[in-house]
């Protein structure tokens, strides 16, 4: 009987060949879509869980107010770790992670130095903690003794050509310090918050590591829990850490400070933990070890991929219940000859199951074509896991429940026709449907339309971003990275680039409006007796020529000069300080400030302008306080061009720094580059979206030229009648195109108010963000409405300029 069924089913796909085609071609996009999303899925919420115990470890947080500024840090203090476990008997062991940046590093008998952007020092429980195991050395001493090092397979392979080479040779890390190679460990998993590190140095050579610094957060602390704890039962006392240490140590600095009044002034500080396998997709805190992602854009691809998935199921549904006509005679002779309801339902499933098998052998190979290039968009290295049998065992019973969900329907629509009234020719009223496969163009269409407004969303808010005033110069802005490898000579470099013909400024400074150096302290008015006069803010070291060379616009007072000897003590400070001060730009000019409290020997910072706000973090958070003072930091050295071609300019500044810095990587990049890699998952997300929500928009046309199709078949005859009655070919294709206008229509007023709230919704992550505007909904209403013209209007002037004559023969 299977046998049967498979050979009828088979004949009756090949009598209807581009019906078939539709569904096949439909469904495997459907489902390409679906599983290149559910790789993208799956590979997200993978993230750290492939270490030993994840389930118990987690990262402690800190969320705290003081001196007017508020921030959420995924970094602590160094003597927390030992605190935890000294004091907390639910915390089994921790480890700590200070992650540095990037590091110039070379052998001791080699003058050319090689840059590893990914370092960090880390604390020797570092193998416990994770259940890490090394290639070459002794995990239980690698990491003991200071100045030692490990380095990752690929890392050692750079370094020495071969990672057995590797083991007990030296290095210098940036010019200064000889570390031994004592372990190497496998490259870190590409789904772990530790991806993209090379270099991990023991922490016993740190010396900020040692210190009992409690305010000072600058480390990455991770716990282990005793099995059987709950996380949730250690958020309590762990804000105990607060009055026990935190305010004991803050009384060196302000004397009789309590914490009573600590909180009455409006300042808090608060610990929790986040689960280690949450971090990636949860974690909304500051300072990040890797770049993070958000379970909102999960959510988000997740519905595409199901509708997707849904819009060639219906697509599927529609056209097979509106092939349905011709098969009416088929199915009632059929019934008369004796077969039952249930056997043509066992038919019909069996052609839907044979038609999505098809689909999935097809959708396979357009994922496998597809992947590299979505694997481009999403930012990715996904790889389809054809050695699990796992994934093809859930392949298959996916593509099963496809083929039940897409073919039930129009298996027991197709048998419940009466044979009486099909085989009297009045099949057309026997089959009906009409009104359920209006439904599903109209589900279809609104989905396609909420798409297309996501991704038109998406769009606005990068270009938003893009051409929003940030408050400095991004364009034309040169860095040259790691210029401290220069030593002394850093000074020379910059005055010779300053010499170059297209080089229109030049500033000497680590710190700068794009990821780079940060630092945050308090400041305190001249005058000051207590810790509720503080300000806490970013202080960032500068040079003279750092306000011109990014072009930031002075609202009050005056920029540095080098005519000023006592400029060596001024500062700047942005529009948000001010706010915190309470007072007007003009009115803080002259006021001094110093770190220091009720220090007589403090060094007190006088301001001599103030600037307006320019955005030296991501447009998601409000402008913070910062200062700019005059200062030694060669971190970067940030060129101003002159419009042209830069090609010559930069060989000429390169020619300069390998004079100056001989073996020395001559590392640059655009600070317009930079500012755009702080939105990439926007970017990601933006170039998804549009990806998908033309293959939907595809899988929708292709149902609606199927209908059209059938609809114009299904009207031959009432359209011989209209053009014997001298109906033009402009009337007959506007009537068979108007019903279906009226369908994307509703489709567009169902569809327009759940993309403007789920959109508004994603905009609340920016601070800054555009207005959705009635412009997004018009275009894409206009786009939904021309495609379903396009698509419909072939079939409907072909069949409007058929001959009447044969037309009518047809009956």
């Amino acid at each position: 009987m299977f046998k049967n069924y498979i050979k009828i089913a088979w004949k009756s796909l090949k009598k209807q060949p581009f019906f078939t085609f539709l569904n096949t071609f439909g469904l495997a996009i459907g489902m390409a879509g679906g599983l290149l999303i559910s790789l993208y899925i799956y590979n997200e919420l993978s993230f750290d869980t492939m270490f030993v115990d994840a389930e118990r470890i987690h990262r402690i947080n800190v969320d705290f107010k003081f001196g007017g500024a508020e921030s959420k840090e995924a970094l602590t203090s160094a003597p927390m770790a030992d605190a935890l476990v000294r004091d907390f008997p639910q915390v089994e062991m921790t480890t700590r992670f200070n992650a540095i940046g990037s590091m110039l590093i070379r052998q001791e008998n080699v003058e050319h130095n090689t840059k590893e952007t990914y370092t960090t020092f880390v604390d020797s429980s570092f193998f416990q903690m994770f259940g890490l195991a090394l290639i070459e050395g002794d995990v239980n001493t690698a990491l003991n003794e200071p100045n030692t090092l490990l380095l990752t397979k690929t890392a050692a392979e750079k370094h020495f050509g071969a990672a057995t080479k590797a083991l007990g040779q030296t290095l210098v890390l940036d010019n200064t310090d000889t570390y031994t190679v004592t372990g190497i460990i496998n490259d870190m998993p590409k789904n772990s918050f530790l991806k993209d590190y090379s270099v991990f140095m023991a922490m016993a050579g740190l010396e900020d590591a040692q210190k009992n610094e409690w305010t000072s957060h600058n480390f990455y602390t991770f716990i282990k829990l005793i099995k059987g704890a709950h996380a949730s039962n250690f958020q309590a006392p762990l804000q105990s850490m607060l009055g026990t240490y935190i305010i004991p140590f803050a009384q060196k600095y302000f004397p009789g400070i309590t914490e009573e009044q600590f909180k009455a002034s409006g300042n808090h500080l608060n610990y929790s933990t986040i689960p280690l396998t949450d971090i990636h997709l949860y974690s909304d805190f500051d300072n990040e070890m890797s770049a993070s992602s958000s379970i909102q854009n999960i959510y988000i691809l997740s519905f595409i991929g199901l509708f997707l998935l849904i819009l060639a199921c219906v697509n599927f549904m529609n056209l097979s219940t509106a092939h349905s006509l011709k098969r009416s005679k088929e199915v009632g002779i059929r019934k008369t000859l004796g077969s039952s309801r249930m056997g043509l339902v066992h038919q019909f499933l069996m052609e839907s199951g044979l038609i999505t098998f098809i689909s999935l052998i097809l959708g396979v190979i357009v994922a496998i074509i597809s992947l590299p290039f979505f694997n481009s968009l999403a930012g990715k290295n996904i790889e389809i896991p054809f050695s699990n049998p796992i994934f093809w065992l859930l392949l298959l019973a996916v593509s099963i429940l496809l083929g039940l969900l897409s073919g039930s329907y129009p298996a027991f629509f197709m048998s419940r026709f009466i044979p009486a009234k099909v085989l009297k020719g009045s099949g057309e009223k026997s089959v009906g449907g009409g009104k359920i496969r209006n439904t599903l163009v109209v589900f279809q269409f609104a989905i396609s339309v909420f798409l297309i407004v996501s991704t038109l969303v998406v769009y606005k808010q990068l270009d938003y971003i893009q051409s929003k005033d940030l408050g400095f110069t991004k364009s034309q802005v040169l860095v040259v990275e790691d210029v401290f490898a220069a030593g002394t000579k850093a000074l020379a470099f910059k005055e010779q680039v300053q010499q170059l013909g297209q080089v229109s400024n030049v500033s000497l400074s680590g710190y700068l409006p794009t990821p780079s150096y940060r630092n945050n302290t308090s400041f305190f008015i001249e005058g000051s007796t207590n810790q509720e006069n503080a300000i806490n803010m970013q202080i960032w070291d500068v040079d003279m020529d750092y306000i011109s060379t990014l072009d930031m616009e002075l609202i009050a007072g005056r920029d540095f000069n080098k005519d000023f000897v006592s400029d060596s003590t001024a500062m700047v400070l942005n529009e948000s300080a001010v706010k915190i001060l309470g007072k007007n730009p003009e009115e803080v000019i002259g006021m001094r400030l110093s770190r220091d409290l009720g220090d007589e020997n403090a060094r007190f910072l006088t301001v001599v302008g103030v600037v307006k706000n320019f955005h030296y973090e991501s447009l998601r958070k409000d402008i913070g306080a910062l200062s700019l003072a005059i200062g030694r930091s060669t971190g970067s050295m940030a060129i101003k061009l002159e419009a042209g071609d830069y090609t010559n300019s930069i060989s000429a500044i390169e020619e300069i720094w390998n004079k100056t810095a001989p073996g020395h990587p001559f590392n640059y990049h655009f600070m317009d580059d930079a500012f755009n890699t702080t939105y990439k998952s926007e970017q990601n997300l933006g170039h998804i979206f549009i990806t998908f929500t033309i293959l939907s928009i595809l899988i929708a046309c292709l149902g609606l030229f199927g209908l059209a199709a059938f609809n114009a078949e299904k009207r031959t005859k009432e359209i011989g009648v209209r053009k014997v009655l001298g109906a033009s070919v402009s009337q007959i294709t506007y009537q068979l195109t108007i019903d279906f206008l009226k369908l994307v229509a509703i489709a567009i007023l169902v569809s327009i108010p759940v993309g403007w709230f789920v959109m508004g919704k994603w905009l609340e992550d920016f601070s800054y963000r555009t207005e959705i505007g009635i412009g997004v909904f018009v275009f894409a209403s206009a786009l939904a409405i021309s495609v379903a013209i396009l698509t419909v209007s072939y079939q409907s002037i072909k069949a409007a300029i058929v001959n009447p004559i044969k037309s009518l023969r047809t009956e």
